[in-house]
Order: C-alpha cells, then structure tokens, then sequence
C-alpha cells in the first residue's frame, strides 16, 4: 500500500468527515485524473481490510450475479 496522500486523496478526506469515520477507502476508476484509490486508516484498522474487502467482494459478485439473473450460484 502506498504511503503519503494520493492523486484523490482530498476526495477521500471529503468522505472521511462527511460519513463521521475513522477510516475510508476511496476506489477511482475513469477518473479525471484516471483510475487510483486513497486510503486513509489508522494502523489499528489497517488489519480489519482484508476481512472488509473479501465481504465486500463477496457481495459485488452476488449482486452481479442477481442483475445478470443468475441467482445466488
């Protein structure tokens, strides 16, 4: 993971203070500036990402599934 702010790190910033939270991760892709992320956590959420990541993947792919009408499989 990189270290020091990227090319959306204020975007980041903004939605750190606007949802009130300890941490955030910012996915970009088309951006203005291309595809990037920023990611703003302090060390004691740092090893939560994974975890939070493989949930979230996990739920991409079933709503992805569901749009293609493919069920849960």
């Amino acid at each position: 993971m990189p270290v020091g702010p990227g090319k959306y790190d204020d975007l980041c910033t903004q939605a750190r203070l606007g949802a009130k939270a300890q941490g955030a991760l910012l996915l970009i892709f088309g951006g203005e500036h291309g595809e990037g992320f920023s990611c703003q956590l302090p060390p004691e959420l740092l090893m939560l990402v994974p975890s939070v990541l493989r949930r979230v993947a996990d739920d991409i792919e079933r709503d992805g599934r569901r749009a293609m009408g493919m069920g849960d499989a």
